[in-house]
């Protein structure tokens, strides 16, 4: 018999609180072992619960969720689920290493509380596999070098941003991220200067986040980051963010690359996928592209850098010690997909190198 999930449930509102509860306790793989009414209340109940996974609101009244991860991961790294309204304080609880995030849903909507509930079940059984690091996103070997999957591999050597424009104009960079990808996504952009090829980026994200997520990636980063919009022109300079809830797609014209963001199926259960990403930069951009795929659980994006790769684009797969859940990457290193393995923190290192040879 499979050993069952541990859940904690931590929110303030009685009502979703309780509507948390019933649907948890009817899970043959999750058992509900308690909740709590705060952030306060959590703290004195974990050391005797030792949940598997918690769930937990951001927003609560005394210690917010925030500090209260801030708290809690060193000396319990136990993976937290933000359920949460639409807001940036999201973002904050997932630099402070909490591993994912799920909307909370329209009341007033059955298909909208059906769908949370459907997501929030698998969330929690990825994050019951996840590596929690309570150093807020730093991995354990930050300084570890590159680990070539091939021979004449580059190395992690830190390198001048001396790009020639030639190569900005026609260079497409395209990275894909799943669990855990917020904040390793931007560990790679920040480290990157403005002067960089175009950069599009799938992250598997709900709609409403991604506009919030480029938003805080531009006032962080040196490069100028917004969420995609149907026909944007990638262009260097600048990184384009999948919208959540389309497809983001690469094409060319006699003018350059641009994305297209449109309506379609799930592909490998997601919407915006990685794959679909992948594909089109093989099949439009070729030799003239990298793409980077990083933590997150299944296989989304592994098949399409694959197909990069073959179309002879070099390839970046982030490490097993770096990934949140080494699940994406790891399928892309087993099928041949990747050139280099590299932590989170040695990526931008790789992909400055590789831009240099080119």
């Amino acid at each position: 018999m499979l050993k069952k999930i541990r859940v904690l449930v931590v929110d303030d509102s009685i009502f979703f609180r309780q509507l948390l509860i019933n649907d948890l306790q009817k899970q043959a793989n999750i058992e509900l072992v308690g909740y709590a009414t705060s952030a306060f209340d959590a703290r004195s109940k974990i050391p005797a619960l030792r949940p598997d996974v918690i769930t937990m609101d951001v927003e609560m009244p005394g210690l917010s969720g925030i500090d209260f991860l801030k708290e809690l991961l060193p000396k319990y790294p136990i993976p937290v689920i933000l359920v949460s309204s639409l807001n940036l304080s999201v973002f904050d609880a997932l630099a402070a290493g909490a591993v994912d995030f799920v909307q909370k849903p329209d009341m007033s909507k059955d298909y909208s509380i059906s769908s949370f509930f459907s997501v929030l079940r698998s969330k929690i059984y990825i994050a019951s596999r996840a590596k929690v690091n309570a150093n807020h996103g730093q991995p354990t070997n930050p300084g570890a070098s590159a680990s070539p999957s091939s021979p004449g591999a580059t190395t992690g050597a830190a390198v001048s941003s001396n790009i020639s424009m030639n190569l900005q104009n026609s260079m497409v960079i395209a990275i894909g991220a799943s669990t855990g990808g917020t904040e390793a996504t931007l560990d790679v952009l920040k480290r990157l200067p403005a002067d960089m090829p175009g950069i599009v980026v799938t992250q598997h994200m709900p709609q409403g986040f991604t506009q919030m997520y480029a938003e805080r990636l531009n006032r962080i980063c040196k490069l100028s980051v917004k969420e995609a919009a149907n026909g944007d022109r990638i262009k260097r300079g600048q990184v384009l963010i999948a919208p959540g809830a389309l497809q983001m797609a690469v094409d060319k014209d006699l003018s350059g690359y641009y994305v297209t963001c449109k309506d379609g199926e799930k592909v490998n259960g997601h919407r915006p996928s990685v794959d679909v990403l992948f594909h089109s930069v093989a099949q439009k951009i070729g030799r003239n592209a990298i793409g980077i795929i990083m933590t997150g659980m299944g296989r989304d994006g592994a098949n399409g850098l694959l197909e990069m790769r073959n179309a002879g684009a070099f390839t970046i797969g982030q490490d097993k010690e770096s990934c949140v859940v080494y699940g994406m990457p790891m399928v892309a290193q087993d099928i041949g997909a990747v050139c280099v393995q590299a932590s989170c923190t040695n990526i931008s290192n790789v992909l400055l190198s590789q831009l240099r040879k080119m």
